[in-house]
């Protein structure tokens, strides 16, 4: 009996093992999710969404219609502004905050804690284009041992595109108000 249970426990112990080694070796070290969409509104008021981070629930599909603890830091917009936040399993925690914003991008930095820590940047790239405006919505980030084997089961760019198309189809009905 007990050499039937240490096979067991080295089986599985060969399994989590070649688990690991295949996902350090097939999945990349860093990810890239983005999508873009045409705002049909004007750069000015597309920019003066995105640069206030307090406006996020009226159009973000991480914030919208979501129950989380947030507090805001910094100035009201633009650099250095920020927005911490506590929520369920499905929202996390961590902090959001605006590391450089001028006309044509905004960088910011995303710092989770839950449900596991991670830092990315995410960045909006934005085009005037007459009344309208191009925006990209991208984040990057490094690929840890533990993103490396979820992604060997499902797809981060789906996961992720799916909620940038949401958010941007959201983000023009507000802009156009």
């Amino acid at each position: 009996m007990l050499r039937k249970i240490l096979i067991a426990i080295g089986v599985l112990v060969v399994a989590a093992a070649g688990l690991l080694l295949y996902a350090s070796v097939t999945q990349p070290d860093t990810f890239r999710v983005q999508r873009s969409a045409t705002i049909n509104a004007p750069h000015e008021k597309v920019y003066g969404i995105l640069t206030d981070l307090r406006r996020g629930a009226e159009w973000s599909p991480f914030e919208k219609g979501k129950t989380m603890k947030k507090s805001f830091s910094g100035p009201a917009n633009g650099p250095g502004a920020a927005l911490a936040w506590e929520g369920d399993s499905e929202s996390g925690a961590g902090k959001l905050t605006i590391a450089q914003a001028t006309p044509s991008k905004i960088t910011l930095n995303l710092d989770m804690i839950k449900p596991m820590t991670a830092s990315n940047i995410v960045e909006y790239d934005l085009a005037a284009q007459g009344n309208a405006t191009n925006v990209t919505w991208s984040m990057h980030g490094p690929m840890n041992i533990v993103s490396k084997v979820m992604c060997t089961f499902m797809s981060m760019d789906k996961m992720i595109g799916g909620e940038f198309e949401k958010g941007l189809r959201d983000l023009n009905t507000l802009a156009q108000k």
